[in-house]
């Protein structure tokens, strides 16, 4: 199949699980059963399968509701086309390393475990990216599973169980002693879970490069919402917003940017 053909699978299937994430996210919200049928969450009627279609349902009606004509939000589409371009440059950076290391991935089983771990990394970081940027809060119920299944799966791929259980505790370890220091003021609870999270995805050193590169993306928009006098010195930001962002940043060029960084500094 032309890799271009394979690229719009791809993206394909990264619009569809945006779309599930989507739903997913206002289901832990709400309690209710993923089982049931998406609803206007304005009328509450059930959405017929083609107005449901990722993104394209969206432009078709024009962003409102076919039965209530109230506006659907953009963060609909808006996870989806997101979800769609990093499932996509995943498949992509892991097809060129595979290439470039091994001249094929035919039958690659490793490419396989590492493009689902990448995919399953980067859709547990949207839900925890959405969930944090509309209620601050980072769930359990989504980190800690999420857990284990990267440690399963990079065991898989051959990471030192060592080095996976020093990153986790590096990473919650971080977190935690901001929460023991502030009494709980600077960060939740949540944040602890989260940075073992990235400890055992990202490994040692990745999961130092991912919180810098988290804390350097909070600052930057802080500084920017506090210019714009949307935000006051002192006031409460999503700070696992910027953690979700920078692990993704860090699972796609984690080699690039340790390399620019020992050089700079070293």
């Amino acid at each position: 199949m032309p890799e271009f053909l394979v690229l719009i699978f791809v993206f394909s299937f990264g619009l569809i699980i945006g779309s599930f994430l989507n739903c997913l996210v206002w289901r832990l919200r709400t309690g209710e059963s993923l089982l049931g049928r998406s609803y206007c969450l304005k009328c509450k009627k059930q959405i017929a399968w083609y107005d449901n279609l990722p993104v394209l349902s969206f432009v078709l009606l024009k962003g409102k509701c076919r039965q209530c004509g109230q506006s659907i939000s953009w963060q609909y589409p808006a996870v989806e086309l997101v979800t769609g371009i990093l499932f996509m440059a995943a498949y992509y950076l892991n097809y060129e390393l595979r290439i470039m290391n091994y001249g094929s991935v035919i039958h690659d089983s490793l490419f396989i475990t590492q493009l689902f771990r990448d995919w399953f990394l980067i859709s547990a970081m949207m839900v925890i990216f959405i969930y944090d940027l509309r209620w601050y809060l980072i769930l359990d119920i989504v980190t800690l599973p999420a857990c284990l299944v990267v440690l399963i799966l990079n065991l898989a791929l051959g990471f030192s169980l060592w080095n996976l259980l020093v990153s986790g505790i590096i990473g919650s370890g971080f977190f935690l002693l901001q929460f023991l220091i502030s009494g709980g003021k600077w960060i939740g609870g949540g944040d602890i879970r989260l940075g073992l999270l990235m400890g055992l995805a990202l490994g040692w050193p990745g999961v130092i490069a991912a919180i810098i590169i988290s804390y350097f993306l909070g600052s930057l928009v802080g500084l920017g919402l506090i210019a714009a006098g949307k935000k006051r010195w002192g006031s409460e930001i999503p700070l696992g917003v910027f953690l979700a962002a920078g692990t993704i940043i860090d699972l796609f060029w984690q080699e690039r940017i340790l390399d620019w960084y020992w050089n700079l500094f070293l």
